[in-house]
Order: structure tokens, then C-alpha cells, then sequence
């Protein structure tokens, strides 16, 4: 990059920073996360990040949801090249294809965050996420997750037996057949539509997120029966872009991609564990609110519901019993099963 020697002077000087310089490679991202959503927040501190370690060669434009286009469609987006990159809840994918589905929420299967980056780091999930997404021209960079979602409901449920009937919004997908294979009676509703659905009387219940979002809505308020930890949902949470910008990157700035990523994901499951820490020590002390959290024998007994529903899933594609596969071979190997 040519500069004038009035630039050259003024950067030198100090007078305007490296940054103002137009980078060598820019990536027009979105997120599934609205803007004023604390995720959205902590991904563009990462996308600041990028820009910093790479010393200014590399700019990540982050956008929030639907900007551009649907979040259930950026997959298609980065393939045409409307899009570079995205950050999303990979399940969002599963009308493609039911692995993404599978590995996007293995509904049961996760009791703690460190588990699920485990396994897509280290036990094989990255190499199965790489494969799901190179028909589509869409390199996987790395894995993150949230937290465990909390579970909001207007009656006490401590136990498998207390799910039988239960109006619960759930979403469509594995997770509403985990849940009905429990005995409840999922609801589709898009998550703008659980605070009025539960102060209506639609629903009794909801899997909805993490108990520090729930608690900041008001849902723990006009549902003030949660189960907490939780124990049903834990979303992955991917980092992907174009194959080919990938390609066009040097070796350095795919490492600093890769290594952010990892970054990325200890930075925000951390904070959302300390929130959700505070949002819970803010009920404890609400006399209203009641917390239940599940034993160990019940969480067993849902966990065996929910695995009998993996395997109906991965009956519905190769490329879903190949994630089938990965998982639980994963887990039983680390006595997780």
C-alpha cells in the first residue's frame, strides 16, 4: 500500500493511527445476535480483537441478525458471497440437513460448556463440522457455545414425571422431540413470543436460554419456578467464512483467526456464567422465585429419553449418523454417558 508522505508523516507522527488505513482483507460477517444482546456485544469485542493482533490487516465488519439477510439463511449467503462469515447457533441449518441439527444441539448431552468444547477441539467435532461444511464452500474456523440453558416454568417441575402435559415452548426440531418422547406438549413459538405466551397462559413452561436472560426479561418473575443448572440445551455456537477468503488469507492471519476463536470462546462463556451466578444470587433473594434443580437420577433419566431421540436422528441422513457417531463415541470414551 502506497501512502502519500502527508499520510506517511501523520501516521508516523502519531497524528492518525494504523488503523485508519483501509485493511488488507475485510470479512462482512453477521451474527444471529441482535445488537443490544450482551452475545453481540462480547463478539464484537472479538471482532476489535482481530483487527488489533493483526496489526490492522485483517477487519472483521461484524453485523447483528438480520441485517443482510434471515439468520436461518447466512449458510447460502456465504456460499453466493453476499456475506463473508457468520456467528450463529449452527442447529439453525438442520432444514438442510438434520446433522446440523444433531451436533448444533445434542439436546442432553452437555451438562457443562468446557464438555462441548472439548469435544469439538479435541474430540473430533472439528473435523466433522469441516466436513459438513465444505459442500458449501464455508470454512469452520472453531467452536463456541453460551451456556447451559435455563428452563422457565409457571409450575414446579423437579423430575422426568412433571414434564407429562406440560405446555412448553420449545424449539422445532430435536428439541421438541426430546421433549414430547418425555411426555410433555412442545408449542413453536419464536422466542420474542415467551414472555406474552407464559403471561397469557399458552404455555406453562419454556426452553428458551441462559437463567441470566431469562431473569433480566422478567420471565423468572411471571415463571417463577426455573430449574437451574441446566441440563437440556447447550447451543454450538459457530465461527465460520468463505472457503475462499479463507484461502486467500496468509498462513499468519488463519492462525490468528483460529487462535480468536478459541478466545472467543472462553471469553463469553465465562461472563455469561458470571451473570448467570449474579442473575441466580438476584432470585435467591426474590421470596416469590423458587429454584429447582434436578437430581442426579432424574437428569439420568432424561438423558436416556433424549439419547433414544439421537438415534432416531441420525436414522434421517448419513451425514447426521456420522455426528451420531462422533458424539457418542466421544462421550462414552470420557464416561460421560
Amino acid at each position: 500500500m502506497k501512502l502519500s508522505s502527508k499520510l506517511l508523516t501523520a501516521a508516523l507522527s502519531g497524528l492518525i493511527s494504523v488503523s485508519a488505513f483501509a485493511a488488507d482483507f475485510t470479512f462482512k460477517m453477521q451474527s444471529s445476535d441482535p445488537s443490544g444482546d450482551k452475545n453481540f456485544q462480547i463478539q464484537q469485542q472479538w471482532a476489535e480483537r482481530v483487527g488489533k493482533m493483526s496489526g490492522g490487516r485483517l477487519e472483521i465488519k461484524l453485523l447483528p441478525v438480520g441485517s443482510v439477510i434471515k439468520h436461518t439463511e447466512t449458510l447460502d449467503a456465504i456460499k453466493m458471497g453476499i456475506l463473508d462469515g457468520h456467528i450463529t447457533a449452527t442447529a439453525y441449518f438442520s432444514g438442510k440437513d438434520p446433522a446440523f441439527g444433531l451436533i448444533g444441539n445434542t439436546v442432553g448431552a452437555w451438562s457443562d460448556t468446557s464438555q462441548l468444547l472439548q469435544y469439538i477441539n479435541y474430540g473430533g467435532g472439528y473435523q466433522v463440522m469441516t466436513d459438513l461444511y465444505a459442500p458449501y464452500g464455508v470454512k469452520f474456523v472453531g467452536g463456541s457455545t453460551t451456556g447451559v440453558e435455563s428452563f422457565v416454568s409457571k409450575v414446579p417441575v423437579d423430575g422426568v414425571a412433571d414434564l407429562k402435559g406440560l405446555k412448553l415452548r420449545a424449539p422445532e426440531g430435536l428439541v421438541q422431540k426430546v421433549f414430547a418422547a418425555a411426555g410433555a406438549a412442545p408449542v413453536n413459538l419464536p422466542g420474542s413470543e415467551v414472555f406474552t405466551a407464559l403471561s397469557k397462559g399458552v404455555i406453562d413452561a419454556a426452553d428458551y436460554t441462559v437463567f441470566s436472560t431469562n431473569q433480566k426479561a422478567g420471565l423468572n418473575d411471571i415463571a417463577p419456578h426455573p430449574v437451574q443448572p441446566g441440563f437440556h440445551s447447550l447451543p454450538l455456537i459457530d465461527v465460520s467464512v468463505s472457503q475462499k477468503k479463507w484461502d486467500k488469507l496468509p498462513a499468519d492471519l488463519q492462525e490468528i483467526l483460529t487462535v480468536s476463536v478459541r478466545d472467543f470462546a472462553q471469553d463469553i462463556t465465562t461472563q455469561l456464567r458470571i451473570a448467570d451466578q449474579l442473575a441466580v444470587k438476584e432470585a435467591q433473594n426474590n421470596p416469590d422465585i423458587t429454584i429447582h434443580n434436578w437430581s442426579a437420577e432424574e437428569r439420568k433419566k432424561f438423558r436416556a429419553i433424549a439419547r433414544s431421540q439421537w438415534e432416531e436422528f441420525a436414522k434421517e441422513s448419513d451425514n447426521a449418523m456420522k455426528v451420531y457417531q462422533s458424539i457418542t463415541a466421544y462421550l462414552e470414551e470420557n464416561g460421560l454417558l
